[in-house]
């Protein structure tokens, strides 16, 4: 085993395609970890789904070993580590805005960060983003530049960007490719020379951080540790400080792209996987302190307990599928712990949940997971944010109720349109904003200002960098940018925009409850909150979808937005008509009007016998939540 002075723990942060995962390949694959026979791309990224879509979702831990030879730069200034061999933990790190939590929780397993910035793009929102992040955790930075290979690779442009946002200096700044295997020897280097060992106490009671947690059907709860002072021993009866729950150390061990390999301890500043023993997975909770029966000591800070402001009802096709999706939800949860959710029932639809996310990518790769992974055909409602309703005088409403105002009033946090109060009782109503910061090409600026005035975006400040790009930032409402805004922005900067988003509070908002009735009938699905003077528009919109995705029926169907008892959008699915005159041929007209009449009296007998039932089919949802 190595000594803490021979362990180095890092992870890589960039923007959404900057290379991440094609540099964690070339780490892997100079340090011997895959044997080059067995290298495939992305060797990190295990789900199909990060495959399909080219990103990383999840966090990838993986145990490195490095023989350090000195350092072959003795210019730079930095001092030369003892030579020999070298363990480096590495984590492999998303970098969507969606998976900004996966991000956090890594950082605070490593005592250093490598700032990865494509060449050819530049500073992104999410770099940006993830730095401040860093910087949060008192890491060790070192800024990289990726894809120097490349034709379209502007150097000295980006290293004066870097420099302008870090503050260092032009020779502290490394340059690679992550494809080609350039610089990647000195940036190994680099890891020995720069980040600092992991501190901790080796004699003192055992804490180690749980930074990441997934099921497995035969062994049970696993999760990711990273021992801060003590060890983990296999066989050793250990407890959770804040779950309460009691383990065994089943198995311990270090992650490598090939899979887990077992030994009998985990020393203090290691990174690696415990087999936990448990079954019931509320007993394992991220950013909880592994510790001995009687240790006797502090737990861990572990992280911010995660905010979700989306909410969507995930709700099961086949009403049989529920208890299917409930444990399905439980094992997500355990893999993806920014996941939040609870029951919900709908009378259309029937059993479900209320699930909290963090945005759209999130909420479809949930989806997709879903009903890959677990077999499950779902429907998705309208995503909405979360509203805070200040209700007038003393309130009868149940949790979560804040104290009283001084005016006698209350307010209560809803997550679904469904759980608005009669507005009888509402004094007034708040949503989220966020500060947004967009960078993007500065001949591109008046076409986003465009976009963010009709997004009722209030404009802050704008900061240009070198290189003719500019970051703006805005203070505009959640609701407004977290279903297709990102894809607007794209549009509207030729593909080379960027976003990054914090939410800063609640203002109040003029917003209104809108159904929609399908033949009639209010469909909860579809039920959504909308603003007072966009609500005709809104309402017509998705009118128009359910007409063009609702089949025909052997009656008229009414589609109607409603908002209280006033109609503001309607729509109508004509009958399906049998060609009841095919039959006819020759004679007077009016034999074909005859049969005719006949037709039109049974429909209006159909009619008087009481309204049909409507089956909206999925795509239909899908196509209202996509705003399509």
């Amino acid at each position: 085993m190595p000594d803490q002075a021979h362990i180095r723990n890092f992870c890589i942060i960039a923007h959404i395609d900057h290379g991440k995962s094609t540099l964690a390949d070339r780490l892997l694959e100079l340090t011997g970890t895959v044997d080059k026979r067995k290298m495939k791309e992305q060797i990190l990224d295990s789900m199909d789904l990060e495959r399909e879509k080219g990103i990383t979702i999840k966090l990838a831990p993986a145990r490195m070993k490095y023989e350090y030879l000195g350092n072959r730069e003795q210019e730079t200034g930095i001092r030369e580590q003892e030579r020999g061999q070298y363990v480096l933990n590495l984590i492999d790190t998303p970098g969507h805005v969606d998976f900004t939590y996966e991000v956090s929780r890594s950082l605070a397993a490593v005592e250093g960060a490598i700032l990865l910035v494509d060449a050819t793009q530049g500073v992104q929102a999410q770099t940006i983003g993830n730095l401040y992040l860093a910087l949060g955790e008192d890491l060790e930075i070192i800024p990289v530049l990726n894809k120097v290979d490349l034709l379209a690779a502007d150097i000295p442009a980006r290293i004066a960007e870097l420099t302008q946002l870090i503050g260092c200096k032009p020779e502290d700044i490394l340059l690679v490719s992550g494809k080609t295997g350039v610089g990647v020897p000195e940036l190994l280097d680099a890891i020995v020379e720069r980040i600092p060992p992991p501190s901790g106490n080796p004699l003192a009671p055992t804490r180690a951080l749980i930074f990441d947690s997934f099921y497995d059907d035969y062994r049970g709860v696993m999760a990711y540790v990273r021992v801060v002072d003590g060890k983990i021993t296999k066989r050793e009866k250990m407890k959770m400080m804040v779950t309460r729950a009691d383990i065994e150390m089943l198995e311990t061990g270090a992650v490598t792209p090939g899979g887990f390999i077992a030994t009998d301890v985990l020393e203090t500043g290691q990174i690696g996987y415990v087999v936990t023993g448990l079954k019931e997975i509320s007993g394992c909770r991220v950013g909880d302190t592994i510790t001995q029966v009687n240790g006797g000591t502090d737990s861990l800070p572990g992280y911010k307990e995660v905010k979700p402001m989306v909410f969507a009802g995930i709700f099961p096709q086949e009403g049989d599928d529920f208890h299917k999706l409930r444990e399905a939800m439980g094992r997500l949860k355990l893999n993806d712990s920014a996941l939040m959710y609870e029951p919900e029932h709908s009378p259309a639809i029937g059993f479900g949940f209320r699930c909290g996310l963090l945005g759209m990518l999130h909420l479809e790769i949930l989806k997709e997971r879903l009903e890959r992974e677990f077999d499950i055909n779902l429907v998705v409602t309208v995503p909405s944010v979360a509203y805070e309703v200040h209700l007038r005088g003393a309130s009868a409403l149940p949790p979560p109720l804040t104290p009283p105002r001084a005016g006698g009033g209350s307010s209560i946090v809803i997550k679904s349109p469904l759980e608005l109060p009669d507005l009888s009782r509402i004094d007034h109503i708040k949503e989220p904003w966020v500060k947004l910061d967009l960078v993007s090409p500065s001949e591109y600026i008046g076409a986003i200002m465009t976009l963010l005035q009709e997004r009722r975006g209030i404009y802050q400040t704008t900061e240009y960098l070198s290189g003719a790009r500019a970051i703006l930032h805005y203070e505009i409402p959640l609701s407004m940018i977290i279903i297709d805004f990102y894809d607007k922005l794209k549009s509207v900067t030729a593909g080379y925009g960027s976003m990054n988003y914090d939410v800063i509070g609640y203002r109040p908002a003029d917003v209104v409850r809108m159904d929609i009735l399908v033949a009639e009938d209010p469909v909860d699905a579809f039920a959504t909150l909308v603003y007072s003077d966009e609500a005709e528009k809104v309402g017509r919109r998705i009118t128009n979808v359910l007409k063009d995705s609702i089949p025909k029926q052997n009656f008229v169907i009414k589609l109607q937005a409603a908002i209280g008892g006033k109609i503001v959008a309607s729509e109508r699915i004509s009958a399906m008509r049998k060609d009841v005159t095919a039959g006819l041929y020759g004679g007077d007209v009016t034999r074909k009007r005859k049969v005719l009449e006949k037709q039109k009296r049974g429909k209006a007998r159909m009619a008087q016998m009481g309204k049909g039932r409507v089956s909206i089919p999925t795509d239909a949802y899908l196509k209202v939540l996509k705003r399509e």
